[in-house]
């Protein structure tokens, strides 16, 4: 499952969760105990982070410079599902979706910015900032 953080409140058993202010690590907990196989939460500019029966895995957001930030969450859903489809370990999956939530927020709308596949890589090559194609 993937959710801001936020979200994870929403789907705690505990109807106090968000009164509580549980951290997401206990929240994260209770979802793997329920059956839960990964607890995907997206961390805006701090990046992603997922946690699993094998641990807590966390990946930095990719600075640029934010335009528009509607969009983000789901591109980065659909980079991390499409690199689950492609068979990516854990963490370049989570890198997938940041990268893909970073082209979102770098410009206006909610997917015009987004990267076709051969573009996926340009924010790993350009200098911190840039999306130029």
């Amino acid at each position: 499952m993937v959710a801001s953080e936020d979200e994870l409140s929403l789907l705690s058993s505990r109807s106090d969760a968000s009164e509580q202010n549980l951290e997401i690590p206990a929240l994260a907990a209770e979802l793997l105990d329920r059956g839960v196989e990964e607890v995907v939460v997206k961390l805006g500019a701090a990046g992603a982070e997922v946690y699993t029966a094998a641990g807590r895995f966390h990946v930095t957001a990719l600075p640029v410079h934010s335009v528009d930030t509607v969009g983000a969450g789901d591109a980065f859903t659909a980079g991390y599902l499409s690199g689950l489809l492609d068979g990516e370990a854990l963490e370049a999956r989570l890198h997938r979706g940041n990268l893909m939530g970073a082209f979102a927020v770098s410009t206006k709308g909610d997917w015009e910015g987004l990267p076709n596949r051969e573009e996926l890589g340009l924010l790993d090559s350009q200098e911190v900032g840039s999306t130029q194609r």
